[in-house]
Protein backbone atom coordinates (compact mmCIF):
# COMPACT_ATOMS: atom_id res chain seq x y z
CA UNK A 1 0.00 0.00 0.00
CA UNK A 2 1.21 3.55 -0.33
CA UNK A 3 2.05 5.54 2.33
CA UNK A 4 -1.07 7.80 2.63
CA UNK A 5 -3.04 4.96 3.04
CA UNK A 6 -0.89 3.19 6.14
CA UNK A 7 -1.03 6.83 7.35
CA UNK A 8 -4.98 7.07 7.82
CA UNK A 9 -5.11 3.25 8.80
CA UNK A 10 -2.36 3.99 11.75
CA UNK A 11 -3.96 7.26 12.33
CA UNK A 12 -8.06 5.41 12.47
CA UNK A 13 -6.30 3.26 15.66
CA UNK A 14 -4.45 6.00 17.36
CA UNK A 15 -7.60 8.03 17.35
CA UNK A 16 -9.34 4.74 18.66
CA UNK A 17 -6.66 4.42 21.65
CA UNK A 18 -6.11 7.68 22.48
CA UNK A 19 -8.36 8.30 25.39
CA UNK A 20 -6.58 5.23 27.10
CA UNK A 21 -2.80 6.09 26.77
CA UNK A 22 -0.97 8.09 28.98
CA UNK A 23 1.68 9.84 27.26
CA UNK A 24 -0.65 10.84 24.11
CA UNK A 25 2.25 12.82 21.78
CA UNK A 26 4.87 9.99 22.27
CA UNK A 27 2.00 7.94 21.52
CA UNK A 28 1.12 9.59 18.20
CA UNK A 29 4.72 10.73 17.08
CA UNK A 30 5.94 7.15 17.58
CA UNK A 31 2.95 5.08 15.55
CA UNK A 32 2.73 7.34 13.21
CA UNK A 33 7.03 7.06 12.53
CA UNK A 34 6.94 3.87 13.05
CA UNK A 35 4.15 3.44 10.21
CA UNK A 36 7.02 4.37 7.73
CA UNK A 37 10.11 2.45 8.70
CA UNK A 38 8.88 -0.93 6.98
CA UNK A 39 9.35 0.41 3.75
CA UNK A 40 13.27 1.76 4.56
CA UNK A 41 13.65 -1.43 2.01
CA UNK A 42 12.96 0.39 -1.32
CA UNK A 43 14.25 3.29 -2.96
CA UNK A 44 10.76 4.93 -3.59
CA UNK A 45 9.57 5.01 -0.08
CA UNK A 46 9.46 8.62 2.05
CA UNK A 47 12.45 6.99 3.81
CA UNK A 48 14.19 4.52 1.52
CA UNK A 49 14.70 7.39 -0.71
CA UNK A 50 16.93 9.02 2.03
CA UNK A 51 20.88 7.75 1.54
CA UNK A 52 21.51 6.81 4.76
CA UNK A 53 18.99 3.99 3.74
CA UNK A 54 20.74 3.23 0.34
CA UNK A 55 23.62 0.75 1.63
CA UNK A 56 20.96 -0.97 3.67
CA UNK A 57 18.90 -1.63 0.44
CA UNK A 58 21.93 -3.46 -1.35
CA UNK A 59 21.65 -6.19 1.47
CA UNK A 60 17.93 -6.44 1.39
CA UNK A 61 15.10 -7.11 -0.70
CA UNK A 62 11.98 -5.31 -0.51
CA UNK A 63 8.85 -6.94 1.83
CA UNK A 64 11.34 -9.47 2.90
CA UNK A 65 12.99 -8.87 6.78
CA UNK A 66 11.69 -5.76 7.33
CA UNK A 67 8.20 -6.60 6.54
CA UNK A 68 8.28 -9.68 8.83
CA UNK A 69 6.96 -9.96 12.27
CA UNK A 70 10.29 -11.57 12.92
CA UNK A 71 11.90 -8.22 12.85
CA UNK A 72 9.38 -6.62 14.54
CA UNK A 73 9.21 -8.99 17.73
CA UNK A 74 13.00 -8.43 17.40
CA UNK A 75 13.08 -4.69 17.45
CA UNK A 76 9.99 -4.84 20.04
CA UNK A 77 12.23 -7.00 22.91
CA UNK A 78 15.52 -4.28 22.32
CA UNK A 79 12.39 -1.49 22.90
CA UNK A 80 11.34 -3.05 25.95
CA UNK A 81 14.57 -3.35 27.48
CA UNK A 82 16.06 0.59 26.47
CA UNK A 83 13.01 2.18 25.61
CA UNK A 84 10.13 0.60 27.01
CA UNK A 85 7.33 3.75 26.73
CA UNK A 86 7.73 3.52 23.22
CA UNK A 87 7.06 -0.72 23.03
CA UNK A 88 3.39 0.06 22.10
CA UNK A 89 2.99 2.80 19.99
CA UNK A 90 6.23 1.60 17.71
CA UNK A 91 4.33 -2.15 17.57
CA UNK A 92 0.92 -0.72 16.89
CA UNK A 93 2.31 1.61 13.91
CA UNK A 94 4.69 -0.72 12.81
CA UNK A 95 2.44 -3.78 12.84
CA UNK A 96 -0.50 -2.00 11.01
CA UNK A 97 2.12 -1.48 8.08
CA UNK A 98 2.61 -5.35 8.24
CA UNK A 99 -1.06 -6.05 8.27
CA UNK A 100 -2.28 -3.50 5.37
CA UNK A 101 0.36 -4.87 3.25
CA UNK A 102 -0.48 -8.42 3.93
CA UNK A 103 -3.84 -7.43 1.96
CA UNK A 104 -2.04 -6.36 -1.03
CA UNK A 105 -1.26 -8.63 -4.35
CA UNK A 106 1.94 -8.46 -3.35
CA UNK A 107 1.54 -10.07 0.31
CA UNK A 108 4.00 -10.15 3.31
CA UNK A 109 6.38 -13.35 4.49
CA UNK A 110 5.27 -13.00 8.46
CA UNK A 111 8.02 -15.09 9.33
CA UNK A 112 10.81 -14.49 6.94
CA UNK A 113 12.97 -16.16 5.66
CA UNK A 114 10.65 -18.87 5.44
CA UNK A 115 8.43 -18.86 2.59
CA UNK A 116 5.04 -18.66 3.80
CA UNK A 117 3.32 -15.56 2.00
CA UNK A 118 0.32 -13.67 3.15
CA UNK A 119 -1.39 -12.07 0.52
CA UNK A 120 -4.92 -10.39 -0.76
CA UNK A 121 -6.09 -8.92 -3.47
CA UNK A 122 -5.60 -4.85 -3.19
CA UNK A 123 -3.64 -4.08 -5.71
CA UNK A 124 -0.92 -1.00 -4.23
CA UNK A 125 -2.38 2.20 -5.49
CA UNK A 126 -5.23 0.85 -7.49
CA UNK A 127 -9.01 1.59 -7.31
CA UNK A 128 -9.54 -0.75 -4.04
CA UNK A 129 -6.95 0.98 -2.15
CA UNK A 130 -8.12 4.31 -3.35
CA UNK A 131 -11.64 3.11 -1.40
CA UNK A 132 -9.58 2.01 1.53
CA UNK A 133 -7.74 4.92 2.17
CA UNK A 134 -11.59 7.16 1.23
CA UNK A 135 -12.80 4.69 3.88
CA UNK A 136 -10.66 5.42 6.48
CA UNK A 137 -10.41 8.72 5.78
CA UNK A 138 -14.20 9.48 6.21
CA UNK A 139 -13.67 7.17 9.49
CA UNK A 140 -11.13 9.21 10.50
CA UNK A 141 -12.78 12.67 10.37
CA UNK A 142 -15.95 11.29 12.11
CA UNK A 143 -13.98 10.16 15.12
CA UNK A 144 -11.26 13.55 14.87
CA UNK A 145 -14.98 15.29 15.15
CA UNK A 146 -16.67 13.31 17.35
CA UNK A 147 -13.42 13.68 19.94
CA UNK A 148 -13.71 17.39 19.47
CA UNK A 149 -17.18 17.48 19.60
CA UNK A 150 -16.81 14.98 22.91
CA UNK A 151 -19.50 12.23 21.06
CA UNK A 152 -18.72 8.71 21.63
CA UNK A 153 -19.51 7.07 18.65
CA UNK A 154 -18.16 3.44 19.76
Amino acid sequence: MLIRTHLLITFFFILILFSSVEDKAVFVVVALIATFIPDIDTKFSKLGKKRIFRPLQFFVSHRGFFHSFIFLGLIALVFTMFLPRIVFPFVLGYGLHLFADSLTIQGIRPLYPLKTRIRGKIKTGGRLETVVLVCFLIADLLLLSSMMLNISLI
